[in-house]
């Protein structure tokens, strides 16, 4: 992988005000202040003067330009605060009975999707809830990579994970690695920061030339006792949250990307029952 991340904001790059957080997370997204003050319908003399502290932003201002630039809901919270204003975005816990209808939602996709895995992630990769078909397949990965927090891309790399049941890792892990690598540029995230470069870290082989033509997806296909599963992956997010657990959480699932895998899903299930 020849990408690079910057590296986590030290105490002398971290942003002072609200005018430099903007600045940087317009600059993350590579527009140009004309570019930004034209989505946002306000003059770039405007902008500018926002970025440099000489004028003020309001709250819906704010809340308007993160808008355009795509800023995590979690970091919104960040800029409204840098401004002077109130968190607009709560973040609660996924026991918490106002998200009560959300987790049941999540826990019926998990068990609608079966026999297919089917998981559910945190923004920093960390198992929050699974179906029952996702245990059985980590057969033989060592307890402590299995601890919670369970980090489903560090269970993917690591040496005592799946890595040595990945058929095709090179490929696999760089398709992972590219995934993260944009999650990190999308949200400046000093802990996914941290896990890519971990990951980096693990020996994995180098992804050996282009895709196969045709191909549609990147497989994930592991050994399974006698078998070869081959799988191919899908992910949901909440569609319109306004709550920050919700917007940072995914639901991956591995659909079958053969019959032979398809009919080994069958299998499986009904042993479960």
């Amino acid at each position: 992988m020849s990408h690079q991340l910057a590296t986590a904001p030290t105490a002398s790059t971290r942003p002072v005000h609200i005018g430099d957080y903007l600045r940087q997370w317009r600059q993350r997204r590579h527009l140009s202040q004309l570019d930004l003050a034209g989505e946002a319908d306000i003059s770039t003399r405007h902008l500018s003067f926002v970025e440099t502290g000489r004028a003020t932003p309001s709250r819906e201002m704010v809340l308007r330009l993160a808008e355009r630039l795509d800023v995590p809901l979690r970091e919104r919270n960040v800029l409204l605060v840098a401004a002077g204003f109130a968190p607009a975005f709560p973040q609660r816990s996924l026991d918490d009975p106002l998200l009560a209808p959300a987790r049941q939602a999540i826990d019926l996709i998990l068990k609608a999707h079966e026999p297919n895995p089917t998981l559910a992630v945190d923004r920093h990769w960390n198992l929050v809830a699974a179906n029952r078909m996702v245990m059985p397949l980590l057969q033989g990965v060592a307890p402590e990579i299995l601890a919670l927090p369970l980090n489903v891309m560090r269970l993917s790399f690591h040496p005592n994970g799946l890595a040595p049941r990945t058929v095709n890792l090179a490929e696999w892990c760089a398709h992972l690695l590219e995934r993260l690598h944009r999650q990190c540029e999308m949200t400046a995230d000093p802990e996914l920061i941290k896990l890519y470069q971990e990951l980096k870290s693990y020996p994995v082989p180098a992804r050996l030339g282009p895709l196969p033509a045709g191909a549609v997806a990147i497989p994930f296909k592991m050994r399974f006792g006698d078998d070869v599963l081959s799988f191919i992956s899908t992910t949901m997010v909440f569609g319109t949250p306004v709550d920050i657990t919700l917007s940072e959480l995914a639901v991956e699932t591995f659909f079958p990307a053969d019959d032979a895998t398809a009919a080994r899903l069958r299998d499986m299930a009904a042993r479960l029952k």
